[in-house]
């Protein structure tokens, strides 16, 4: 009994660095909540002689969608996922990748529209602009829902049976499209109205990308444990230091290839299909003895 007392001291240090574990994916979790409240801050007060808001709330929801990969990967890795963690990620991505996109698309393309447009006009598109971010709000929330309450997330259709997919483009890659947009643009708003019918056909599109059943890559069969890694270090090499140098333009292209996958997959898939498959060979009947 004596030699076991000092184990049991031992391992209460254990079971406290442990149980701590448990908070640092919620501190990711956190800081994505913070980014998109500061983005949706920044987008209130934005306004066409100060379009730096604009790019500032562009840039916190690039953050918030690098601290919603962070805090998932870090649950895996430390095995620290949890039911509070999933339900409180959620209503994060809400935030950070619904209401505060949302309310930039809104703002960018069709508030701050210049004021020597038709008044008439002016008022049905932006009346049109915020049916469009309000259709772009419900698609991501009804992602998210059926994400949480998938058993088996698996493309059937398109696309075999793996992981390696989304179903639906996820709601942080549409939330990146709408930023990454924004950044491009430095923030200056939308200056002419066909500018933002096409703004308007845009964020459409991404709503419904989320919602529909086409697949998009995920990126999960990325092995980092890997015993030769060099591709990957290059390749993460070469894109930080791109975004980094020539943030507008790499954000912008990665956000519209990564939209133009699903899209592509999608017709591939659908060209396959009506394709018919080749007849079986010739088989000339051997004869009966």
């Amino acid at each position: 009994m004596e030699e076991l007392a000092p184990r049991r001291q031992s391992d209460r240090p254990r079971g406290k660095l442990r149980k701590g574990m448990y908070i640092l994916p919620s501190l990711f979790t956190t800081a994505n909540i913070a980014a998109g409240f500061y983005a949706i801050l920044q987008t209130v007060n934005g306004a066409p002689g100060e379009a730096w808001h604009l790019d500032f709330a562009a840039k916190a929801i690039g953050f918030a969608v690098l601290f919603d990969g962070l805090d998932g990967r870090i649950a895996r890795l430390t095995h620290t996922a949890s039911d509070f963690g999933r339900e409180l990620d959620s209503l994060a991505d809400v935030i950070a990748f619904g209401v505060a996109p949302a309310l930039l698309a809104w703002m960018w393309g069709f508030h701050l529209l210049p004021l020597v447009i038709a008044p008439d006009l002016r008022q049905k598109i932006t009346e049109l602009g915020s049916v469009a971010c309000f259709a772009f709000l419900m698609a991501g929330a009804s992602r998210l829902a059926r994400f949480n309450i998938a058993k088996n997330p698996v493309p059937s259709n398109p696309g075999r049976p793996g992981k390696r997919y989304f179903v639906g483009m996820p709601i942080p890659a549409g939330a990146g499209v709408i930023a990454a947009i924004v950044h491009y643009s430095g923030g200056s708003p939308v200056n002419s109205w066909w500018t933002a019918m096409s703004w308007l056909l845009m964020v459409v599109v991404v709503g419904y990308l989320m919602v529909s059943t086409w697949r998009f890559y995920s990126f999960k069969d990325i092995d980092f444990g890997s015993r030769r890694p060099f591709r990957l270090i290059v390749i993460f090499g070469v894109v930080g230091a791109s975004i980094w140098f020539f943030s507008r333009p790499a954000l912008f292209a990665i956000a519209i290839l990564y939209m133009a996958s699903g899209v592509l997959w999608r017709l591939q898939w659908i060209f396959r299909r009506k394709t018919p498959p080749a007849p079986p060979p010739y088989r000339e009947a051997s004869p009966t003895p």
